[in-house]
């Protein structure tokens, strides 16, 4: 298949955008198509695969510009396609293009510096390397630049995790169930699910192995009162529900009404009935004040940095600077003891985050645990354990896709003691 010209030259304009960093690239992207209807899908697909692997590798490519400048909007936009397509592949390119890149492939990657391999911003890989060490480090730096599978999430209400399965395979999709989480399907080839029956009934939902672990360690159970304290668009309110069997009370508190609006979909095509949304005002929201001391379980998945979501998300790396790390870790702090207040006398509270900073996650807690006695954690290893979830952890649970193939995602489980 060759690509046509067209592809290239769209490549750069999009990257024009998207490397100003004044948005998320999956909404440049979006918006982008939206605004030239007649990019048929294989070009799109063409189009955001360069995008991405520019995002990815930009380091590498800063490195390999023809000149002593730094590349063009289409030279990256060249070197992006020449990382995700054959180079005979490409369209419209002139005969010097082709041999330059020709020249790029045969660079021996491994003799550069370690963030360049990793395509990481060398203050991100150098916390990294002072919290895990030097072999580690790379790993999961490495690990974290590479594309992420699609997982997605079996409603039990609707269906079990092997009707599922063979839906899909009845569709052509082949998949696998996830090693940790029991009730995940992993799709390893990228597929739109929006029109499949499974999707529109409600038996899938999207949403990363991790990310259904820490649903589970929340350890929802019938009849309780639980609150998902940050629910964004309400994947682990979906989750939690469904642990619950759509009974009791479920709330779910956010502070974007945007994101929040997208949770009603999803919630009509769930089954679930026993979901309260609330769009609070902050943290300290009045209303709130109701609850206090009345939940049986808090789930804090708190906004953070989202470095654990690189696959998925590469743009972040270069979005979220050093210098917005101690606003984000106040802020964590105010929500965390925000959500203390709603966890009754021997329920629980978890705090959940998708960063791999330790100042974003055992910092917190720490810091946390040393103002507030009446609380104590948990390990780890025995929440595991109580909802069989085989991954072997401590006090804490820090996934990450070098080692368990799911997003980067940290959690620690507060019991209230009085």
């Amino acid at each position: 298949m060759k690509l046509p010209a067209l592809v290239a030259i769209h490549a750069a304009k999009v990257l024009d955008g998207v490397l100003n960093f004044t948005a998320a690239a999956d909404g440049v992207l979006s918006r982008y198509f939206r605004e030239n209807r007649k990019i048929g899908s294989t070009e799109r697909h063409a189009i955001s695969e360069a995008v991405y692997a520019v995002l990815r590798n930009r380091l590498f490519y800063n490195h390999c510009a023809p000149k002593e400048n730094e590349p063009t909007m289409r030279e990256l936009a060249l070197l992006g396609l020449a990382d995700s397509f054959e180079i005979s592949a490409i369209g419209g390119l002139a005969e010097a293009e082709q041999v330059w890149l020709e020249k790029v492939k045969l660079i021996d990657r491994t003799q550069l510096a370690p963030e360049i391999q990793t395509g990481m911003p060398q203050w991100i890989y150098e916390k990294l390397v002072d919290s895990l060490g030097e072999e580690e480090a790379f790993d999961l730096a490495h690990s974290l630049n590479m594309p992420a599978p699609l997982d997605v999430r079996v409603n039990t209400l609707k269906a079990k995790r092997e009707t599922a399965k063979a839906e899909l395979d009845a569709q052509s999709i082949s998949s696998e169930m996830t090693p940790y989480a029991p009730l995940g399907l992993r799709v390893e080839r990228k597929i739109s699910l929006q029109n499949l029956s499974v999707y529109k009934e409600g038996i899938i939902e999207v949403q990363d192995e991790g990310s259904q672990i820490l649903a589970h360690i929340v350890g929802a159970r019938r009849g309780e009162m639980v609150a998902d304290f940050c629910a964004g668009a309400g994947g682990k309110t979906l989750a939690l529900g469904a642990h619950m069997r759509n009974t009791g009370r479920l709330y779910a508190f956010e502070v974007s009404e945007k994101r929040l609006a997208h949770l009603g979909p999803r919630l009509k095509r769930s089954g679930l009935s026993n979901v309260h949304t609330l769009n609070v005002a902050h943290e300290r929201d009045a209303r709130l004040g109701l609850l206090s001391g009345k939940m049986d379980r808090v789930l804090v998945d708190a906004p953070c940095s989202g470095l654990g979501t690189l696959r998925r998300n590469p743009d972040i790396k270069w979005r979220f600077a050093e210098s917005d790390l101690v606003e984000m870790t106040q802020r964590q702090k105010v929500i965390l003891e925000s959500a203390a207040r709603l966890v009754k006398p021997g329920g629980r509270l978890v705090y959940a985050t998708c960063s791999v900073l330790k100042e974003e996650n055992e910092d917190i807690i720490h810091g946390f645990l040393l103002k507030h006695p009446n609380f104590s954690l948990r390990p780890m290893r025995e929440i595991l354990a109580e909802q069989k979830i085989p991954v072997e952890m401590e006090d804490f649970l820090n996934l990450g896709p070098h080692r368990h193939r799911t997003d980067g995602f940290f959690a620690a489980v507060l019991q209230r003691n009085s």
